[in-house]
Protein backbone atom coordinates (compact mmCIF):
# COMPACT_ATOMS: atom_id res chain seq x y z
CA UNK A 1 0.00 0.00 0.00
CA UNK A 2 1.40 3.40 -0.97
CA UNK A 3 1.85 5.86 1.85
CA UNK A 4 0.23 9.27 1.54
CA UNK A 5 0.22 12.62 3.27
CA UNK A 6 -3.15 12.98 4.95
CA UNK A 7 -5.07 15.58 6.93
CA UNK A 8 -4.45 13.71 10.19
CA UNK A 9 -0.69 14.08 9.74
CA UNK A 10 -1.00 17.85 9.48
CA UNK A 11 -3.52 18.21 12.28
CA UNK A 12 -1.12 16.27 14.52
CA UNK A 13 1.89 18.30 13.33
CA UNK A 14 0.30 21.71 13.89
CA UNK A 15 -1.38 20.62 17.13
CA UNK A 16 2.08 19.81 18.53
CA UNK A 17 2.96 23.53 18.18
CA UNK A 18 0.99 25.40 20.85
CA UNK A 19 1.92 28.80 19.43
CA UNK A 20 3.71 30.50 16.56
CA UNK A 21 6.83 30.95 18.67
CA UNK A 22 7.45 27.18 18.41
CA UNK A 23 7.15 27.04 14.61
CA UNK A 24 10.07 27.94 12.37
CA UNK A 25 9.66 30.66 9.77
CA UNK A 26 11.18 30.11 6.31
CA UNK A 27 13.77 32.91 6.43
CA UNK A 28 11.39 35.08 4.35
CA UNK A 29 12.86 33.54 1.20
CA UNK A 30 9.56 33.36 -0.64
CA UNK A 31 8.42 36.86 0.27
CA UNK A 32 11.87 38.34 -0.47
CA UNK A 33 11.91 36.75 -3.93
CA UNK A 34 8.35 37.75 -4.75
CA UNK A 35 8.96 41.37 -3.74
CA UNK A 36 12.11 41.41 -5.89
CA UNK A 37 9.95 40.55 -8.90
CA UNK A 38 6.95 42.85 -8.44
CA UNK A 39 5.02 45.33 -6.32
CA UNK A 40 2.29 43.38 -4.50
CA UNK A 41 0.29 46.39 -3.30
CA UNK A 42 -3.32 46.05 -4.44
CA UNK A 43 -2.78 42.54 -5.80
CA UNK A 44 -5.20 39.71 -4.98
CA UNK A 45 -3.10 36.86 -3.65
CA UNK A 46 -3.90 33.28 -2.60
CA UNK A 47 -1.68 31.11 -0.41
CA UNK A 48 -2.55 27.41 -0.73
CA UNK A 49 -1.66 25.10 2.16
CA UNK A 50 -0.94 28.12 4.31
CA UNK A 51 0.59 26.42 7.37
CA UNK A 52 1.32 29.33 9.72
CA UNK A 53 0.31 32.02 7.22
CA UNK A 54 3.41 34.10 7.98
CA UNK A 55 4.19 34.76 4.32
CA UNK A 56 0.62 35.83 3.66
CA UNK A 57 0.66 38.19 6.61
CA UNK A 58 3.91 39.79 5.39
CA UNK A 59 2.36 40.39 1.97
CA UNK A 60 -0.87 41.76 3.44
CA UNK A 61 1.17 44.27 5.41
CA UNK A 62 2.64 45.45 2.12
CA UNK A 63 -0.77 46.30 0.76
CA UNK A 64 -1.89 43.05 -0.88
CA UNK A 65 -5.36 41.52 -0.49
CA UNK A 66 -4.49 38.02 0.71
CA UNK A 67 -6.55 34.87 1.22
CA UNK A 68 -5.13 31.76 2.88
CA UNK A 69 -6.53 28.26 2.51
CA UNK A 70 -5.66 25.07 4.38
CA UNK A 71 -7.56 21.90 5.24
CA UNK A 72 -5.99 21.50 8.68
CA UNK A 73 -8.05 22.96 11.52
CA UNK A 74 -4.90 23.21 13.62
CA UNK A 75 -3.11 25.22 10.93
CA UNK A 76 -6.03 27.64 10.75
CA UNK A 77 -5.93 27.95 14.53
CA UNK A 78 -2.35 29.20 14.35
CA UNK A 79 -3.16 31.64 11.56
CA UNK A 80 -6.15 33.09 13.37
CA UNK A 81 -3.97 33.60 16.42
CA UNK A 82 -1.75 36.14 14.64
CA UNK A 83 -3.63 37.39 11.59
CA UNK A 84 -6.65 39.16 13.06
CA UNK A 85 -8.63 40.64 10.17
CA UNK A 86 -5.59 41.15 7.92
CA UNK A 87 -6.14 37.89 6.03
CA UNK A 88 -9.03 36.00 4.52
CA UNK A 89 -8.90 32.54 6.13
CA UNK A 90 -10.61 29.62 4.39
CA UNK A 91 -10.82 25.91 5.20
CA UNK A 92 -10.77 23.92 1.97
CA UNK A 93 -9.22 21.44 -0.44
CA UNK A 94 -6.20 22.48 -2.54
CA UNK A 95 -7.40 20.28 -5.42
CA UNK A 96 -10.86 21.84 -5.48
CA UNK A 97 -10.39 25.48 -4.55
CA UNK A 98 -13.64 27.23 -3.57
CA UNK A 99 -12.93 30.21 -5.82
CA UNK A 100 -14.13 31.23 -9.27
CA UNK A 101 -11.91 31.02 -12.34
CA UNK A 102 -9.39 33.86 -12.68
CA UNK A 103 -9.90 35.23 -9.15
CA UNK A 104 -6.28 36.03 -8.23
CA UNK A 105 -3.23 37.89 -9.52
CA UNK A 106 -0.76 35.69 -7.61
CA UNK A 107 -0.96 32.17 -6.16
CA UNK A 108 1.82 30.66 -4.07
CA UNK A 109 2.58 27.71 -1.86
CA UNK A 110 5.52 26.51 0.18
CA UNK A 111 6.05 22.91 1.31
CA UNK A 112 2.89 21.68 -0.41
CA UNK A 113 3.48 20.29 -3.92
CA UNK A 114 5.83 17.55 -2.70
CA UNK A 115 2.94 15.87 -0.84
CA UNK A 116 0.92 15.18 -4.01
CA UNK A 117 1.40 11.96 -5.99
CA UNK A 118 0.00 13.77 -9.05
CA UNK A 119 1.52 17.27 -8.78
CA UNK A 120 0.15 18.45 -12.12
CA UNK A 121 -3.39 18.27 -10.70
CA UNK A 122 -2.48 20.85 -8.08
CA UNK A 123 -0.64 23.12 -10.54
CA UNK A 124 -3.55 23.05 -12.99
CA UNK A 125 -5.97 23.98 -10.21
CA UNK A 126 -3.64 26.87 -9.34
CA UNK A 127 -3.77 27.89 -13.01
CA UNK A 128 -7.58 27.85 -13.01
CA UNK A 129 -7.95 30.48 -10.29
CA UNK A 130 -5.23 32.75 -11.71
CA UNK A 131 -6.01 35.61 -14.07
CA UNK A 132 -4.27 35.52 -17.45
CA UNK A 133 -0.82 36.99 -16.95
CA UNK A 134 -0.94 36.16 -13.23
CA UNK A 135 1.91 34.45 -11.39
CA UNK A 136 2.37 31.16 -9.56
CA UNK A 137 5.29 30.74 -7.13
CA UNK A 138 6.07 27.19 -5.93
CA UNK A 139 8.59 26.39 -3.18
CA UNK A 140 9.63 22.72 -2.71
CA UNK A 141 12.46 20.49 -1.43
CA UNK A 142 15.33 20.16 -3.92
CA UNK A 143 16.28 16.59 -4.80
CA UNK A 144 20.07 16.58 -4.40
CA UNK A 145 20.39 17.21 -0.67
CA UNK A 146 20.92 15.13 2.47
CA UNK A 147 17.36 16.03 3.52
CA UNK A 148 16.13 13.71 0.74
CA UNK A 149 18.10 10.77 2.17
CA UNK A 150 16.93 11.52 5.70
CA UNK A 151 13.22 11.73 4.92
CA UNK A 152 13.20 8.62 2.71
CA UNK A 153 14.91 6.65 5.47
CA UNK A 154 12.23 7.79 7.92
CA UNK A 155 9.43 7.03 5.46
CA UNK A 156 10.79 3.49 5.09
CA UNK A 157 10.18 2.87 8.79
CA UNK A 158 6.91 4.89 8.80
CA UNK A 159 8.36 7.64 10.99
CA UNK A 160 8.05 10.63 8.67
CA UNK A 161 5.89 13.34 10.26
CA UNK A 162 4.00 14.09 7.02
CA UNK A 163 3.37 10.47 6.05
CA UNK A 164 4.85 10.82 2.57
CA UNK A 165 6.54 13.37 0.36
CA UNK A 166 8.76 13.58 -2.69
CA UNK A 167 11.20 16.19 -4.02
CA UNK A 168 12.13 17.88 -7.30
CA UNK A 169 15.10 19.03 -9.29
CA UNK A 170 14.92 22.57 -10.62
CA UNK A 171 14.61 21.19 -14.16
CA UNK A 172 11.78 18.83 -13.19
CA UNK A 173 9.81 21.52 -11.38
CA UNK A 174 10.20 23.94 -14.28
CA UNK A 175 8.95 21.24 -16.63
CA UNK A 176 5.86 20.65 -14.49
CA UNK A 177 5.13 24.37 -14.43
CA UNK A 178 5.29 24.54 -18.22
CA UNK A 179 3.06 21.46 -18.55
CA UNK A 180 0.49 23.22 -16.35
CA UNK A 181 0.38 26.26 -18.63
CA UNK A 182 3.03 28.58 -17.18
CA UNK A 183 6.00 30.37 -18.66
CA UNK A 184 8.90 30.12 -16.17
CA UNK A 185 10.08 33.62 -15.25
CA UNK A 186 12.41 33.15 -12.28
CA UNK A 187 13.81 30.83 -9.63
CA UNK A 188 15.79 30.75 -6.39
CA UNK A 189 17.58 28.23 -4.19
CA UNK A 190 17.94 28.43 -0.41
CA UNK A 191 19.13 26.47 2.60
CA UNK A 192 17.45 26.53 5.98
CA UNK A 193 18.93 28.06 9.10
CA UNK A 194 19.11 26.45 11.51
CA UNK A 195 19.64 23.34 9.38
CA UNK A 196 17.08 20.59 9.24
CA UNK A 197 19.03 18.27 11.55
CA UNK A 198 18.96 20.90 14.31
CA UNK A 199 15.25 21.51 13.84
CA UNK A 200 14.56 17.79 14.03
CA UNK A 201 16.65 17.34 17.17
CA UNK A 202 14.93 20.31 18.81
CA UNK A 203 11.49 18.87 18.07
CA UNK A 204 12.41 15.44 19.48
CA UNK A 205 13.89 16.97 22.64
CA UNK A 206 10.80 19.13 23.19
CA UNK A 207 8.81 15.94 23.64
CA UNK A 208 10.98 15.03 26.64
CA UNK A 209 10.95 18.52 28.13
CA UNK A 210 14.30 19.79 26.82
CA UNK A 211 14.03 23.13 24.99
CA UNK A 212 16.89 24.13 22.71
CA UNK A 213 16.94 27.74 21.47
CA UNK A 214 15.15 28.30 18.15
CA UNK A 215 18.32 29.85 16.65
CA UNK A 216 21.62 28.36 17.86
CA UNK A 217 23.78 31.38 16.97
CA UNK A 218 23.24 34.81 15.40
CA UNK A 219 26.89 34.88 14.32
CA UNK A 220 26.49 31.55 12.50
CA UNK A 221 23.40 32.90 10.75
CA UNK A 222 25.27 35.98 9.52
CA UNK A 223 28.14 33.81 8.27
CA UNK A 224 25.69 31.53 6.47
CA UNK A 225 24.12 34.51 4.66
CA UNK A 226 27.53 35.78 3.52
CA UNK A 227 28.50 32.35 2.23
CA UNK A 228 25.17 31.93 0.45
CA UNK A 229 25.53 35.22 -1.39
CA UNK A 230 28.84 34.05 -2.84
CA UNK A 231 27.43 30.87 -4.42
CA UNK A 232 26.63 31.07 -8.18
CA UNK A 233 22.91 30.83 -8.97
CA UNK A 234 23.20 27.58 -10.97
CA UNK A 235 25.09 25.87 -8.14
CA UNK A 236 22.57 27.09 -5.57
CA UNK A 237 19.68 25.74 -7.63
CA UNK A 238 21.35 22.33 -7.88
CA UNK A 239 22.43 21.92 -4.25
CA UNK A 240 20.12 23.94 -1.96
CA UNK A 241 17.66 22.19 0.31
CA UNK A 242 14.71 24.13 -1.14
CA UNK A 243 14.03 25.75 -4.49
CA UNK A 244 11.36 28.11 -5.71
CA UNK A 245 10.16 28.51 -9.29
CA UNK A 246 7.88 31.28 -10.55
CA UNK A 247 5.72 31.06 -13.65
CA UNK A 248 3.38 33.40 -15.51
CA UNK A 249 0.03 32.09 -16.77
CA UNK A 250 0.06 32.21 -20.57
Amino acid sequence: MKRSSEKRHWDDFWASSPGMEDVYANDDRLVTFLLSQMDVAGKHILEVGAGTGRDSLALARRGAHVVTIDYSDQSLRLIRGVAGTELGIVCGDALSLPFADESFDIVFHQGLLEHFRQPLELLRENNRVLRRGGYLLVDVPQRFHYYTLLKHALMTVNRWFAGWETEFSARELSGLMRAAGFEVTGAYGSNLFPPVWYRGARRVLLKVGVRLPMQPSDAAHRLRLRLRDGVPHAVRMATSMVIGVMGRKV
